[in-house]
């Protein structure tokens, strides 16, 4: 993983996925909304900002006596090396392997079935 997005947790995932939607918030509305998701209590969703920041994986600003917190990291970098971090460690960096699983594991409807006939197009055209 680049230096931006290392080794985020699964728990710290949930602190990031709240800021990519709205940002910037302070910490008490990360709790707020965590309390709908989570039974996490202050001191551990606190804590695990404090990782975050520690992995510049989100910044704050200060407004008055309070830290307003938005990500550094964008969401769709997050995507790629986590994505690529599981093709190469489960599927030998093959993406045939990975599709093939996941045909065989879960129903793939008609529709799924052509937008990847299109993203295959598309690739064999753009070569």
């Amino acid at each position: 993983m680049t230096k931006k997005s290392q080794k985020i947790s699964a728990a710290e995932l949930k602190i990031l996925e709240i800021l990519w939607e709205t940002s910037p918030l302070g910490a008490s509305q990360i709790i707020s909304a965590l309390q709908n998701i989570e039974s996490w209590n202050n001191r551990t969703i606190k804590s695990l900002i404090t990782r975050l920041l520690k992995k510049k994986a989100i910044s704050y600003k200060q407004d008055g006596n309070r830290y307003l917190y938005y990500p550094l990291l964008k969401k769709n970098d997050y995507l790629n090396t986590a994505s690529c971090g599981i093709i190469h460690s489960l599927f030998g960096g093959k993406i045939s392997p990975l599709v093939a699983h996941f045909v065989k594991q879960e129903k793939i409807s008609n529709e799924d079935i052509q937008e990847l006939k299109a993203i295959l197009q598309e690739l064999e055209s753009n070569d």
